[in-house]
């Protein structure tokens, strides 16, 4: 047997991600909004991308006078858009109530006023601020007495009697320990002197929630509609006071990657490209590298950010591409529900977005994530419209979504004193050719947030 170092050649295959692959499939996965963060980080690292300026051209002839005519017609509705036809104004004499950010104020500030104005001593007064730093975003006391009376000095029944002030302010049960004391602040707030409710609230409030109607009856002596009363009564009250004030000042919203758009009897798909700018190579740099051949380092440089470029570029327009073809796919696959909504939605799978625009699944996947589409039936994430389904008598898949919409059409017609089963709902949808089984439809019933059927009942 011979060991030895020695050098040989031999052909192997390998799959390698390059770096301009890697930046393709991460631009392909990237929402609008997030696109046009990293355009931005692109444009500060490479000097050879630049932003397109579309300048506006003039009109002339029909075009204008049409465009003219159309101008006149949103100012004297007010939906008058400088930038849409062509008018750069005066950024500084411009008006705009778009300048003026509104202030909200939060719970803690909205307590500190009230205690502010509230007749208390210097060291009284501490303390409540003390108490309403404690505080957490419901409004509920997160620090014990003890503690706050051994930071202070004191004793518990100071720390109790300033609490006691602060649980007058608004919003009604602020301040409390616990839910049982926030409904009963709620409750004097209100001046409903029930002393069932308050029995209910104080002894039987898990009971309660668990719709253990009969328990408390029997418990109580009292009749099972009477428990329903009190119910009724205790759901008018708000278990988390500080919600109100939670993320008041937060903006929310969504930018569609993608518009839908109904013409006659067509839908029209539209790539949303307006969050992200417009990219152009810039043409000083790439007059110097025409210049520069006896330079191997500036040419090096300047040809690597081109071809840095050149590739951002096709690969932000290969993301167009390919989220154009998904959505249109899926707007061939899915039109019925375009057109009557979700009950019209079909099962849908990756794999057949994917085999029918010829790319792998994990494209697909990756193309949808995070995206949004804009519709005649709303705004919805692309992934609403992947889904499971059952099978019916016709032998097509309904989706999962649409027999969710019918069972809760269902459940929203059913008479509360009698509300229908999982069993019946299961009869009515085999009825109607859906072939289902119990457990499916308490699994979708769970699913859209509603209780049991004997959760649901109201006593007379």
């Amino acid at each position: 047997m011979k060991m030895g170092f020695n050098l040989s050649l031999e052909q192997t295959q390998k799959l390698i991600m390059t770096q301009e692959l890697q930046q393709a499939i991460k631009i392909l996965q990237l929402s609008s909004l997030e696109l046009k963060e990293y355009i931005r980080q692109q444009l500060e690292t490479n000097p050879l991308i630049e932003e397109k300026e579309e300048d506006m051209e003039p009109f002339s002839g029909e075009e204008g006078e049409d465009m003219i005519a159309r101008l006149i017609e949103n100012i004297s509705h007010g939906d008058y858009n400088s930038g849409e036809y062509g008018y750069s104004g005066d950024s500084e004499n411009d008006f705009s109530f778009e300048n003026y950010v509104p202030s909200h104020t939060t719970l803690k500030d909205h307590l500190l006023f009230q205690l502010h104005i509230t007749v208390l001593p210097d060291r009284q007064r501490e303390i409540g601020e003390y108490i309403i730093e404690s505080l957490n975003g419901n409004g509920y006391l997160t620090t014990d007495i003890r503690e706050i009376a051994e930071a202070f000095n004191t004793d518990d029944a100071e720390i109790e009697k300033v609490l006691s002030v602060i649980q007058t302010f608004d919003p009604a049960g602020v301040a409390c320990r616990d839910l049982r004391e926030c409904l009963l602040l709620q409750l004097d707030a209100r001046g409903i002197e029930d002393p069932l409710v308050r029995e209910i609230i104080s002894n039987h409030l898990g009971s309660l929630g668990d719709k253990k109607f009969n328990q408390i009856a029997k418990d109580l002596n009292i009749s099972t509609a009477e428990v329903q009363r009190v119910c009724d009564i205790i759901k008018t009250l708000e278990p988390k006071p500080g919600r109100a004030f939670q993320n008041s000042g937060d903006v929310k919203y969504i930018t569609p990657d993608v518009v839908v758009r109904q013409i006659n009897d067509e839908f029209v798909v539209l790539v949303n490209d307006s969050a992200a700018p417009r990219l152009m190579i810039n043409s000083y740099y790439r007059n110097i590298l025409s210049s520069c051949q006896d330079q191997p380092g500036i040419s090096r440089y300047i040809s690597g950010k081109l071809e840095a470029a050149l590739w951002l570029i096709k690969s932000i327009e290969q993301r167009r591409m390919t989220l154009y073809k998904v959505v249109n796919a899926i707007v061939e696959y899915q039109r019925e529900f375009f057109r009557i909504g979700v009950k019209g939605l079909k099962p849908l799978t990756l794999k057949d977005i994917a085999s029918k625009i010829g790319v792998h699944e994990s494209t697909v996947s990756r193309a949808t994530s995070g995206k949004y589409v804009q519709t005649p039936r709303g705004i919805y994430e692309l992934k609403f419209f992947f889904s499971s389904g059952v099978s019916s008598a016709c032998g097509e898949g309904v989706s999962s979504e649409s027999v969710k919409e019918m069972l809760k059409s269902i459940i929203d017609g059913e008479d509360p004193h009698n509300p229908v089963s999982d069993q019946r709902i299961t009869d009515i949808l085999n009825s109607r050719g859906i072939n289902i089984s119990r457990r499916t439809v308490a699994k979708y019933r769970d699913e859209l947030g509603i209780a049991s059927s004997s959760r649901r009942k109201r006593y007379r």
